[in-house]
């Protein structure tokens, strides 16, 4: 119970960066939909940003993970020489990546129809280079179990990144038109969108200087022998990883492809992202978990006793009941929260319950990888990750032409339902974790039950509509209590 404890505590911890910290950039898409309100702008946004998050799995290739796994390893008994052996890997390939992509950015630009813009790739290079690198200190502060740190971090760059947005697109062309004078220096009007990428590259790079005490008073060591065994066990990973990360955003590369009109499929692919990023609360949610949940698992496999396979359970229990509570609160909120985005863009969010219940199972898909992450058989985790990308691409590539944007979201779920399923079935057999079935199905019907109600009940004014959602909201959350923590006292009192 008090490991279970510590992982609640720090999951809070790291909900600062993760939580707060996407919430704070969440509020920058009101500004990127009502500020460009040439869809086909915000898809350009889209369409790099889902090139980036490919390439930073290609860049960290499962080290991650890797390092957690051996600063844990009975065979190495010196964590600082695994994180130096990591940090100069992960560095080198950083920057001939770095160099490679500046050199080939005119001829990616016109190849992706960015126009005549390759400073758009070669500084999203640089910040993809940077957090690349940075990742190790990261997972570092987090296995010395230094989440305050972490957090502040994590905060200070996305508050920087928060206002170089605000100053670039919004107070920059008020002062372009008030007093070109001032900026004229620095400052064109033309470049648009390529100043929401120069806000991302410059915090890259200040979060790296500020990790600068993480990088200093090492004694650097790089073992080939260890990096071998590193490699051998994070490379699945990387597999794992980039199927997984393509699972998430090929839909959102395979659009402007599979739509006959190009044009109009850049602006449907910034509508769809925009309403994407509605469904990001839940994002947000499994982001904080899965940096706590992690170090957490390794540790807690070390210890002796059998109570830890039923803590896996309980924690799974509770992953699932606040996912669902998750996804009930942003579909009763949906009418005032949709105006994070511009009236432009509202035709899309038919997507938000769908993509968040496909996050949701993928959630719970990395809930379930403990058991091949713990007994050293990361393979499975490529071979269901390569399955689902199968399901995504097939998918897209049958639906997408057809229903559009809604194609990309149905791929997602079917991809993300049968990972999470054929990893359950595997891992029973594997690993088994007595999860409880029954209390998990109940949690999903109920959240999804109360949603398709509301619906049917709402009469479609605001006021009303918002305070049935509240009733239903709180309708799930006495479910919560009379199942976990009522049910919890009375069999401690019995006991």
């Amino acid at each position: 119970m008090a490991g279970l404890k510590s992982l609640l505590k720090d999951t809070a911890v790291y909900g600062i960066s993760s939580i707060v910290g996407r919430l704070l950039n969440w509020l920058l898409v009101p500004m990127y939909t009502y500020v460009f309100t040439q869809t086909g702008e915000y898809g350009i946004v889209t369409n790099l940003y889902s090139y980036v998050a490919v390439a930073l799995i290609i860049l960290t290739y499962g080290m991650e993970t890797g390092f957690f796994r051996f600063t844990n390893h009975e065979r190495w008994e010196n964590p600082q020489e695994v994180y130096t052996t990591s940090l100069l890997t992960i560095g080198s390939t950083s920057v001939i990546f770095a160099i490679g992509a500046w050199m080939a950015a005119p001829s990616l630009s016109l190849l992706l129809d960015y126009g005549h813009h390759p400073e758009y790739i070669r500084m999203m290079a640089i910040a993809v280079a940077a957090d690349a690198f940075t990742s190790i200190p990261f997972a570092y502060l987090r296995y010395r179990k230094r989440p305050y740190r972490f957090a502040a971090l994590k905060l200070i760059g996305i508050g920087l990144n928060i206002l170089l947005n605000i100053f670039f697109i919004i107070v920059c062309p008020w002062l372009w038109r008030t007093a070109p004078g001032l900026i004229s220096w620095f400052y064109d009007p033309t470049f648009g969108i390529g100043y929401i990428f120069l806000a991302n590259v410059i915090c890259s790079i200040a979060t790296l200087l500020l990790l600068i005490p993480e990088l200093s008073g090492l004694r650097w060591r790089f073992n080939r022998t260890l990096l071998g065994e590193m490699l051998r066990y994070s490379l699945p990973l990387l597999v794992l990883g980039l199927a997984g990360i393509m699972n998430q955003t090929v839909d959102k590369i395979l659009l402007p492809i599979l739509e006959s009109d190009k044009q109009q499929a850049m602006s449907d692919l910034g509508i769809y992202g925009a309403c994407y990023k509605v469904a990001v609360i839940m994002v947000m949610f499994l982001q904080a978990f899965r940096f706590a949940y992690e170090p957490f698992v390794f540790a807690k496999n070390r210890e002796a006793g059998g109570d830890k396979m039923q803590t896996y359970s309980t924690v799974m229990t509770w992953f699932v009941a606040f996912g669902f509570l998750i996804f009930l609160g942003v579909m009763e909120f949906l009418p005032v929260i949709r105006y994070i985005i511009s009236p432009t863009y509202f035709q899309g969010l038919k997507v938000v319950p769908v993509i968040m219940l496909a996050e949701l199972f993928f959630g719970i898909f990395f809930n379930l990888s403990i058991w091949y992450k713990l007994t050293d058989r990361t393979s499975w985790g490529s071979w269901f990750s390569i399955g689902g990308l199968c399901i995504t691409v097939s998918l897209n590539v049958a639906l997408v032409p057809r229903i559009g944007y809604m194609g990309c979201a149905w791929a997602a779920l079917a991809c993300y339902s049968a990972m999470m399923i054929a990893s359950y079935i595997i891992g029973q057999k594997k690993f088994p974790v007595p999860y409880r079935l029954g209390r998990l199905a109940l949690y999903a019907a109920a959240g999804i039950g109360l949603w398709l109600l509301g619906d049917l009940i709402k009469p479609g004014t605001l006021i009303p509509d918002l305070a049935i959602g509240t009733v239903l909201i709180l309708t799930y959350i006495a479910l919560i209590y009379i199942l976990e923590i009522q049910n919890a006292r009375k069999s401690k009192t019995r006991a």
